[in-house]
């Protein structure tokens, strides 16, 4: 188990390279609160913390990363 902090404004991505989505998980606890909403609008909701990633086809996966981008000045984020 790591600790991991990132300072504010600091540029970070997340990559699983465990090999498989059940091998990791990860807690990500983020203040000031609100940016929860912003992972819910963007993300896809599972049925439980064990349950596999939805299959995306490419153009899912491009119309998250536009939905992303179009929301991240709402939640003071920044895709880079």
């Amino acid at each position: 188990m790591a600790t991991v902090n990132i300072p504010a404004n600091a540029p970070h991505h997340f990559r699983n390279v465990a090999g498989s989505p059940a091998g990791v998980r990860m807690l990500c606890t983020c203040t000031p609160a609100g940016q929860d909403e912003f992972f819910r609008r963007v993300g896809d909701e599972v049925a439980s913390m064990h349950a596999p990633p939805p299959p995306l086809t490419d153009v899912e996966v491009a119309e998250r990363r536009r939905r992303a981008a179009d929301l991240a000045p709402w939640y003071r984020t920044e895709m880079l």
